[in-house]
């Protein structure tokens, strides 16, 4: 049977749902399961999509379905999608996976970094800047990372285990634009000021280095860390996951031929780092290429890995260490950035000519960060 059939169908069940009906309080709501979720179309929430989609629908995913309509919008009815439970088989209901799912990651707000341009103030807001607390109580931030849920940041091990023996991995801070203000203001041309939500520190309680890193430290192997924050965190405009590449035509793919995007606040061509997030496009290079410049210096690059770039001016660069590299990818009628990679290593300086940038690939570790995430 057709899909819209089965829109049909559900349709019915919603409308006559019973009194246990998940409630509405400014878009925001609480799935059947005590979720905390966001109250759009069916089409908006991917799994409760798919799960339609499917056909045959069980009776207790008939009462979850019914019970989690939260209202009408335009003729259309409404239902809770949970915001931490997006990544779920489509035959099963909520529950099984932690991880979002397009179109409920990856927003794209589009309106260090070498050779980077600014990003809009809304731009990616899944970035993270790692906090360290250093001998005196001071503190810095010099990694990037990616928030994955509504609990956990994606980074670079090397964030984790390759840092002074002084220094601790203490925070995460997320909402973050210009570094130098809080909140970020910009002006328009209208003479009016649009401010995002001030930014928010979040403390980190535990550390997740991938545990065969580093297997190879010259090769950096294995350049993959979760860090988990000590509070959920409740997903705005300004702070909401990214996608990870969980479908099986991302797992093998690396993504030749297409453009690709790298962002955060590290070392620029000044050799200072940037107080305002900057993204950079990027080529990917093959394996074979990138093994031919590496070899020189004795590196290996594996499958597990992914190269980019190679324009002289234009490269991730040390204080990016840990961030994402981006795809964008069209399903569905959405668009939604994935993370393909995290910036791992590259040349000294930044931006050589025919060197690319080397990034842990993301898909080769989807089974490891689905065993490591908890609720």
């Amino acid at each position: 049977m057709k899909p819209n059939f089965f829109l049909v169908v559900l349709v019915g069940l919603l409308v006559g749902a019973s009194s246990t009906l998940a409630q509405e309080i400014f878009g925001y709501c609480t799935t059947p399961d005590e979720s905390s979720g966001t109250c759009i179309t069916l089409r908006e929430c991917g799994y409760l999509f798919e799960l339609v989609q499917r056909g045959a629908v069980s009776d207790q995913d008939r009462r979850f379905l019914r019970n989690s309509q939260c209202g009408f919008r335009n003729g259309q009815v409404l239902i809770c999608c949970a915001n931490s439970r997006m990544r779920v088989s489509p035959s099963r209901l909520p529950g099984n996976s932690l991880l979002p799912q397009a179109p409920n990651c990856g927003e794209n707000f589009a309106d260090r970094v070498v050779g980077g341009k600014e990003t809009g103030k809304r731009e990616f807001p899944w970035m993270a800047l790692i906090e360290y607390t250093k001998p005196g109580n001071l503190k810095g931030h010099h990694c990037g990372g990616s928030l994955i849920n509504n609990r956990y940041v994606l980074t670079a091990a090397h964030c984790v285990s390759a840092i002074p023996s002084d220094w601790q991995l203490t925070g995460a801070r997320l909402g973050e634009w210009d570094a130098s203000t809080n909140p970020d203001c910009t002006t328009g041309k209208n003479g009016r000021r649009d401010c995002n939500d001030p930014y928010i520190d979040c403390p980190v309680v535990e550390r997740i280095p991938h545990p065969q890193y580093p297997g190879n430290s010259r090769d950096q192997l294995h350049d993959i860390a979760l860090l988990r924050l000590q509070d959920e965190v409740k997903y705005t405009d300004f702070i909401s996951p990214v996608c990870l590449p969980s479908l099986a035509s991302q797992r093998n793919d690396i993504f030749l031929g297409r453009k690709v995007v790298v962002a955060g606040w590290g070392r620029t061509e000044t050799n200072f780092t940037s107080n305002i997030k900057l993204k950079a496009d990027l080529d990917p290079v093959s394996t074979d290429v990138c093994n031919q410049r590496y070899s020189s210096q004795r590196r290996t690059v594996t499958a597990n890995q992914l190269c980019a770039g190679g324009v002289e001016g234009v490269d991730s660069c040390r204080g990016d260490s840990g961030g994402p590299l981006l795809l964008e990818d069209y399903s569905n009628g959405y668009s939604n950035y994935y993370i393909a990679g995290v910036v791992s290593y590259g040349p000294t300086p930044c931006g050589l000519k025919g060197w690319p940038g080397v990034y842990t690939r993301v898909a080769a570790y989807m089974d490891w960060i689905e065993n490591n995430v908890r609720s």
